[in-house]
């Protein structure tokens, strides 16, 4: 009985890790669609919608755990971070996007743990968890926003033109992608949270 007890422990131990490591592959993936925008060194990325939805998919802890994998893989060298902006490695977490990579553990750490984790077949998504998913991708959305003005703001010295830069091109996007993860968290976060 108790050496299934350890067996159980650790198979479950592998699937926490390989969610992990998913979801660093998931944000290198969608850093490679890029697009650069006029007037900003900041691209149009998937990359803050593959944070906040692996943040609300694996839960706090396991959300904020691939983001760190992610920036130690990018910092390391590997080419998961987007390809329009020239700095290699470690140089990136110091650039013009710097303060957006950087925000995407507190993102995905913050999103994990205000989407509920109700159980499937025992609960079902409500209005009120729609809301609460809502309300976590907003929060995740604005953290990553802050993240890279705070950065864009001690490059340029100035905020008003760091939001100009960082900020006000992407609110448009920022819709979409919320129009996107809410339905997505809502029907996939029981499920894969279930097996982790």
């Amino acid at each position: 009985m108790e050496l299934s007890a350890i067996g159980y422990r650790v198979s479950g131990m592998w699937i926490r890790a390989g969610a992990v490591a998913l979801g660093a592959l998931l944000v290198a993936l969608a850093a490679q669609v890029s697009i650069p925008l006029p007037g900003t060194p900041v691209p149009m990325t998937l990359q803050p919608m593959a944070v906040l939805l692996v943040g609300g998919l694996l839960g706090a802890r396991l959300g904020a755990l691939s983001m760190i994998l992610y920036l130690a893989m990018g910092a390391a060298g590997l080419p998961v971070f987007t390809p329009t902006v020239p700095l290699p490695g470690i140089a990136r977490l110091l650039g013009p996007t710097g303060g957006y990579l950087l925000a995407y553990p507190v993102a995905a750490w913050v999103v994990g743990w205000l989407t509920p984790g109700w159980q499937p077949g025992v609960n079902t998504p409500t209005v009120a968890s729609a809301v609460r998913v809502t309300l976590a991708v907003l929060a995740g959305l604005v953290l990553i926003h802050l993240g890279g003005l705070a950065q864009l703001a001690i490059l340029t010295g100035n905020v008003s033109g760091a939001a100009r830069l960082a900020t006000w091109p992407f609110l448009l996007g920022d819709l979409l992608k919320l129009a996107i993860l809410v339905p997505v968290l809502t029907k996939l976060t029981p499920t894969v949270r279930a097996r982790l």
